[in-house]
């Protein structure tokens, strides 16, 4: 199976002719957006939990030494917070390179922090996809992110960057600060390791 989900996601044409689309962020697109929106919104979605079982060959990692980043995991009653931008259905086309590592469009139900609902897009990862990871000890995820470095710059950022943004939409996330408490301990313990390795 190939990892890349690009052409899979051109074929969804369910918004083409929107003027615009909500899209969820749960991950990176949290805090670095890299493409044009018409409206930022703290929003949620039901259902769903993030979790760091997702392998990243192309943005955090390497093909041989693939890093562990956010992808969201079908659980009952669960909430998970983010960001919702909304967008023209035009950018899609970049976001799909961008998700291309195994991530498929959903369209799922957003709930605005205001109250105010709406349909939109969460790229989801799946456990059928190539780059599944799956589930492991926090500590063996940490790990990994640890040591893990690609394009996209060291593995650790991501984690780092994304648990300072759901601090500041004040999101209690014990998945994602487990994994940041064992990161930082692991850095704390090899001083001048810029590699983390």
């Amino acid at each position: 199976m190939t990892l890349d989900t690009t052409a899979l996601n051109r074929r969804m044409t369910h918004f083409d002719q929107h003027d615009s689309v909500w899209l969820f962020g749960y991950g990176s697109l949290i805090w670095k957006a890299g493409f044009p929106y018409r409206e930022r919104r703290p929003a949620s979605i039901r259902g769903w939990t993030r979790r760091f079982w997702q392998a990243s060959h192309d943005h955090r990692g390497t093909p041989e030494a693939p890093g562990r980043v956010a992808t969201l995991v079908a659980e009952a009653g669960a909430v998970c917070h983010g960001m919702a931008y909304r967008i023209t259905p035009d950018v899609f086309a970049p976001l799909d390179v961008r998700e291309k590592n195994g991530y498929l469009r959903v369209i799922t139900e957003l709930t605005f922090a205001d109250g105010g609902q709406d349909t939109g897009v969460v790229y989801i990862a799946g456990e059928d996809n190539a780059a599944f990871a799956g589930p492991a000890p926090e500590s063996e995820i940490a790990r990994r992110i640890a040591a893990s470095h690609g394009p996209s710059g060291a593995n650790r950022d991501y984690l780092l960057k994304l648990a300072e943004a759901l601090r500041e939409l004040g999101v209690d996330d014990p998945h994602v600060f487990t994994l940041e408490r064992e990161l930082l301990a692991l850095l704390r313990d090899r001083p001048g390791r810029a590699d983390g390795a």
